[in-house]
């Protein structure tokens, strides 16, 4: 039977309406994909929690988690994800990539045309159809 395995991720806007997206890197599952920034759950963590510390760990700076935006749940080949996206808002420092290979800062009508990891598209879809 696959794991499951639960992660959050951050939809982040900036002042120009403009969504924080992330490259996965080569060493990562789920090479050469964009996401939503984010990671797994761990025990006793609520989803806003671990988005705080993930983002905290992974780009060495500080969010506000806001609305959730979209649950998803996809079957990879070797694991089930569940994908919980949150709405989120820097409040400190700007996203700097630590394990990424590269992070950009895409519009609305933009982000669909990055090679998203199938567990992040629904979300996308969703961004993507928002007015602003």
């Amino acid at each position: 039977m696959k794991k499951t395995v639960h992660v959050v991720g951050a939809i982040i806007e900036n002042k120009k309406c403009e969504i924080f997206c992330a490259l996965r890197s080569p060493e990562m599952s789920l090479a050469n994909y964009w996401e939503f920034p984010g990671g797994k759950i761990e025990d006793g963590e609520t989803p806003e929690q671990a988005l705080e510390r993930e983002i905290q760990e992974e780009f060495s700076c500080s969010i506000q988690v806001g609305s959730k935006v979209e649950d998803t749940v996809y079957e990879y080949e070797n694991v089930i994800v569940r994908l919980e996206t949150y709405k989120a808002e820097l409040t400190k420092g700007q996203p700097t990539a630590l394990e990424h290979a590269a992070t950009k800062w895409v519009t609305r009508e933009e982000i669909t045309n990055l090679n998203f990891a199938p567990a992040d598209i629904p979300a996308v879809k969703k961004i993507a159809k928002e007015e602003r």
